[in-house]
């Protein structure tokens, strides 16, 4: 329905700590989510959180059923739509690997996060769901997610030397925007 802007880092309306959704399945929700698929789909990004779009509410949609240009190498994420999310790191094990943001355009840093994890929440019509997942998967739900406590990717790093500019680090990947 609407392309949105997407806030950038340096906003202080992505510091925020998102508001729990009270109101299930209903007009505005649901014009809320249609509009940020949209803007995901526009900006070819991976997922979006609604603080993004300076919506203060704990709502993050991620995946897609076809593989992102941006991230020509990995695997396809369901898609999904998680209101309330609680989020179970399942073990100590974590990773490293590279992620960019829509609210950091242009860049790209090495961020560590759980391995595997367990998460729960609500789909837009109120129904509670519950995953268990890994890797990608796994890192695309903790990076929407943090969005929803007022964290960007870059507050995560350990070596800013594993930061730089997507066309610079990656030639010929969409480097645009990420997410």
């Amino acid at each position: 329905m609407t392309v949105r802007e997407i806030l950038k880092m340096g906003d202080p309306r992505l510091l925020r700590v998102a508001q729990p959704v009270t109101a299930f399945d209903s007009d505005e929700l649901h014009l809320l989510i249609t509009d940020m698929l949209d803007t995901m789909r526009a900006a070819s990004g991976a997922g979006l959180a609604a603080p993004q779009i300076g919506v203060d509410l704990q709502l993050v949609i991620f995946g897609s059923n076809a593989r992102n240009p941006r991230y020509p190498d990995r695997p396809v994420v369901p898609p999904t739509v998680l209101i309330n999310p609680v989020l179970t790191p399942l073990g100590d094990e974590q990773e490293s690997d590279w992620e960019g943001c829509l609210s950091v355009p242009g860049l790209r840093g090495v961020v560590p996060r759980w391995s595997r994890l367990h998460y729960s929440g609500y789909d837009q019509y109120g129904d509670p769901f519950e995953r268990t997942v890994d890797g990608f998967h796994a890192r695309v739900v903790q990076h929407e997610c943090d969005h929803l406590i007022g964290k960007l990717y870059p507050m995560r790093m350990q070596d800013f030397t594993q930061f730089g500019y997507t066309d610079v680090l990656f030639p010929g990947i969409a480097a645009d925007e990420d997410d």
